[in-house]
């Protein structure tokens, strides 16, 4: 539970930082603007789409009498539509980060900057930066994918289906999104995806608690845009600690507060 809470904290460290350093809040706003856009559009569509989808895919149910017919399709409407937000929650850090790759790696440059000590920089033009993120995402996203899946087939166990199965859910979301948002500031510092995954999960429930309340969070309309410069920001926070702590060899320790300047 400690590391649940500070985990929780760094989160809100990162709020706390973009308020007090505006003109990076309305910079590392753009691109999530420029993301939810596309999203909600792609949400529309699917919104209205997704019982055709589901018609086209259950011509076996055409003969099937009320209320059976409806009761089968109306659920599998539902469980689509759910299942595409749960993907465009995972998936939206990934393509804001992609899109914003340049104001995001300035804004966590500008992190490590104001709370002292080393400032890294990756050294690589930006193409090679956007190669090596979108290369990530993809197989992060793939993971991701796998893990949809097979939530989406426990949904149909009764009670375990609507209980457990969304905790789970929101588990993933936010260890996910918590590797997404890291990966920024831990590839300025030349970790690739395998270390950064090993880091993480060394701190799991760390992990967790920065991740889970945020992906609750972006399930709120513009909530996500929002909250993204501050997550940013807290994951570069959360970020330095982890690989402190993992330079001092103390795994079990939870790490260190920050104490943001005033300025």
């Amino acid at each position: 539970m400690r590391d649940l809470g500070a985990g929780f904290g760094y989160l809100i460290k990162g709020q706390r930082w973009v308020g007090r350093h505006g003109r990076w809040f309305g910079f590392g706003l753009l691109p999530g603007l420029v993301t939810l856009v596309l999203y909600a559009a792609a949400l529309v569509g699917l919104g209205y789409g997704a019982d055709n989808l589901v018609t086209w895919a259950t011509p076996f149910a055409d003969d099937w009498s009320s209320p059976w017919l409806g009761l089968l399709r109306n659920t599998l409407t539902v469980l689509v539509f759910a299942l595409g937000l749960f993907l465009a929650v995972i998936t939206f850090t990934a393509v804001t980060l992609l899109v914003g790759q340049p104001f995001y790696e300035s804004l966590s440059e500008q992190v490590d900057r104001t709370e002292g000590g080393e400032v890294p920089e990756s050294g690589l033009p930006l193409w090679r930066e956007l190669w090596i993120s979108a290369r990530d995402s993809v197989r992060i996203l793939v993971r991701v994918g796998l893990y949809s899946v097979l939530l989406f087939a426990l949904g149909f166990i009764p009670v375990v289906g609507q209980t457990v199965v969304p905790v789970i859910g929101f588990c993933v979301t936010g260890y996910f999104l918590a590797e997404e948002l890291t990966a920024v500031a831990l590839q300025r510092r030349g970790m690739v995806l395998k270390d950064r995954l090993v880091l993480l999960r060394g701190r799991r429930m760390l992990t967790l608690g920065f991740g889970v309340p945020l992906g609750l969070a972006f399930l709120v309309p513009f909530v996500a845009v929002f909250l993204m410069p501050g997550a940013v920001a807290g994951a570069t926070l959360l970020a330095r600690d982890l690989v402190a702590s993992d330079e001092d060899g103390d795994e079990d320790a939870t790490p260190a507060p920050y104490t943001l300047d005033k300025g």
